[in-house]
């Protein structure tokens, strides 16, 4: 029972921190506005999640399996654009 409720925190703090992501990826995608975005910060935060997804599935980790995976992909896009649309 406690893992399932731990699980549930997991998957709520999951949710809220891949949801505040979204609309940075949202916007720089629609305004193709990177000046304000630092590719060394992207790619460190990048290879970050990349790093918790991997600790997710070997701890098994429902709730950061899903949270990372989907990060992941935002921050790939993030790191996209920043080298597509860079000046």
């Amino acid at each position: 029972m406690q893992d399932s409720f731990i699980e549930i925190i997991g998957f709520i703090a999951a949710i809220l921190t891949t949801a505040a992501f979204l609309p940075q990826v949202y916007k720089t995608w629609k305004t193709k506005d990177v000046s304000s975005l630092s590719l060394p910060m992207l790619l460190l935060f990048f290879i970050g999640i990349v790093s918790w997804l991997a600790y997710g599935f070997l701890k098994n980790s429902p709730s950061m399996i899903f949270a990372n995976s989907i990060t992941v992909v935002s921050s790939f896009l993030l790191v996209y654009f920043k080298i597509k649309y860079r000046e």
